[in-house]
């Protein structure tokens, strides 16, 4: 098969054979044996040069981890495409560019994943009449526009700053005539390089700590790395320090300053930045991105959203973790959630950092001081909670974490809280890996008087499993209800209401409609009692409750003198009574 015009010597050389051996230059096929040289040269690449960058990294947030996020990148996108080398070129460029964004870590990787999605979207549309050089260069053009969109504030002096000078000079290269893929990446790299050591004359904090962006010097590496595969030839290049302007790889490092420490706080490690990092992946209609942009900035900052087809990686820092993560639950599914506090990620590995751990703990939401009280005196972390204000996935990830246990039992003791809790559970043992890694188990308890059932048959000597085992079995046998007054005029399961009415309520659903709170409570107890029942729970409101727990108490014991009757007193809010029948 004839090579693609002016592209003979390339293709021979990518595809890693001699001429007259029948190498197979189609576009497409070219484009993915290209891809598999690269990300091979460029993970060793990274690999050697990622401490170095994470020495580097000062902004946005001081947390050495840009050289590692890159790596760990490059790397999922090189595992994908292997596995895939053998199929249609499309699709083993779609799967290269998938890879890349489920393996995105940090706002670095996050935006090397959309760059190396946009070039492989525009290798994948190559024709037979294109010139590959132009094909590289145009997809350069493309990744460093998407890398811009991506971001929701970008910022000069960063690695999109590197990734535009670079796509400028390889459009400029690949337009001339005669040019070759190699003379694309020569002009590509050197460029980034010149745009690398100009990034502490745009960026201030670079300039104070004595470095160059960390993001931007990856970057290098990675065009380098690509130069090396068209060329042959290996180019040495490092960071340049500030004062100097390299325009050609230099031969031996250059000691780059390590960052002032003495001076004021940067980026958010500041006193008034973001505490948190947060991520996850996130399905959802492509057209509902934008509203998530918008929410993100206004709750945080370093907003990097990628992707397309239903799946984006999202990247937010912000001092509110379940704002963060509510604002995906609203328009889609997220996974994959991490959330990283960036002072503890500076002092070193969890398992590095001097901590107590407790064998187990409960995480309980309470609904009223006095149920704050019950739970506590079990042993329990409690959350606040009322009627009209239920805690976020961020307070609950708070609780997880102050309760300083390995295994961590949440009681959401709300039907509305169920989901906040899965997600403050899902990014703890996320966020927290490895062999001694926290286990976190959301036990749905949909009332608060479950959570108390739930809580009673707690036992620290058990497994864990057969302890969470025992509380849902427990919580699950409990048959719940409430009494409340309606607030306004509605149509219920029991017929209609006015603002007033006294409703009862059973397992979530308006049973009840009277005038008499006393008289609704017995009749809610009643129909809990009749499928049997040996233990009854009573739980006063802050609004005559206690009267109320006296009044039902009485009942029980005329009517079912073998039942025992418990009642505490509750505090809650808007509901006088709360009770159950186990």
């Amino acid at each position: 098969m004839e090579a693609p015009k002016g592209e003979g010597a390339d293709a021979h050389h990518v595809a890693g054979s001699t001429p007259g051996q029948g190498v197979a230059t189609e576009p497409g096929r070219l484009a993915v044996a290209s891809v598999l040289r690269f990300v091979d040269i460029a993970v060793d690449a990274l690999a050697v040069a990622r401490e170095e960058i994470d020495a580097l990294n000062v902004y946005p947030v001081p947390d050495g981890d840009t050289g590692t996020n890159m790596y760990l990148t490059i790397a999922a996108a090189r595992d994908a495409i292997r596995d895939a080398a053998d199929r249609p070129a499309d699709e083993a460029l779609a799967t290269f560019a998938r890879g890349a964004l489920l393996g995105a870590r940090g706002n670095s990787g996050v935006i090397l994943s959309e760059m190396l999605g946009a070039l492989a979207r525009r290798l994948a549309r190559a024709g037979a009449e294109d010139r590959f050089a132009m094909v590289v260069a145009e997809g350069l053009a493309e990744a460093t526009t998407a890398c811009y969109a991506a971001v929701g504030e970008p910022v000069e002096g960063t690695m999109l700053t590197v990734l535009r000078v670079a796509a400028d000079a390889a459009m400029e290269a690949g337009a001339r005539s005669s040019s070759h893929t190699r003379d694309v990446f020569i002009a590509a790299a050197a460029a980034a390089r010149e745009a690398l050591a100009r990034t502490p004359d745009q960026l201030e904090v670079l300039a104070r700590a004595g470095v160059v962006d960390a993001g931007g010097r990856g970057l290098c590496v990675l065009l380098d790395a690509a130069e090396r595969v068209f060329t042959g030839r290996r180019v040495i290049s490092v960071p340049p320090s500030i004062g100097r302007r390299a325009t050609a790889p230099v031969p031996v490092p250059v000691p780059t300053p390590a960052p002032d420490s003495s001076g004021p706080a940067e980026g958010d490690l500041c006193a008034d930045g973001p505490a948190y990092e947060v991520m996850y992946l996130l399905e959802t209609d492509d057209d509902r991105v934008a509203q998530l942009r918008t929410e993100l900035g206004r709750i945080g900052d370093s907003v990097v959203v990628v992707g397309r087809e239903g799946l984006w990686n999202v990247h937010v820092h912000t001092d509110d973790v379940g704002a963060a993560i509510e604002a995906a639950l609203d328009i889609g599914r997220p996974s994959r959630i991490r959330v990283t506090h960036f002072a503890e990620q500076v002092a070193g590995p969890p398992h590095e950092r001097p901590t107590e751990s407790l064998p187990r703990a409960v995480v309980a939401v309470a609904a009223g001081p006095g149920l704050a009280r019950l739970f506590e005196s079990a042993g329990a972390v409690v959350v606040p909670a009322t009627p009209t204000r239920r805690p976020s996935t961020g307070e609950l990830l708070t609780a997880i974490a102050a309760s300083g246990a390995r295994e961590v039992v949440v009681l959401p003791n709300d039907d509305n809280t169920i989901r906040a809790a899965q997600a403050a559970a899902t990014t703890a043992e996320t966020d927290d890996q490895g062999p001694s890694g926290i286990r976190v188990a959301v036990i749905p308890t949909h009332a608060q008087v479950e959570g108390l059932a739930a809580l009673a048959v707690h036992d620290l000597d058990s497994s864990f499993e057969h302890d969470v085992t025992e509380m849902t079995a427990t919580a699950r046998h409990v048959r719940h209800g409430a009494v409340t007054v309606a607030a306004r005029e509605a149509m219920t399961m029991a017929g209609p209401c006015v603002p007033g009415d006294v409703l009862g309520v059973i397992a979530g659903d308006f049973a009840v409609v009277g005038d008499d709170q006393g008289e609704v409570a017995v009749e809610v107890l009643r129909r809990l009692l009749a499928a049997g029942g040996e233990l009854v729970t009573l739980v006063g409101g802050e609004d005559g409750g206690d009267a109320l727990v006296a009044q039902v108490a009485a009942w029980v014991e005329e009517h079912h003198p073998h039942v025992d009757v418990m009642s505490y007193d509750g505090g809650q809010d808007r509901y006088p009574l709360l009770l159950s029948v186990e």
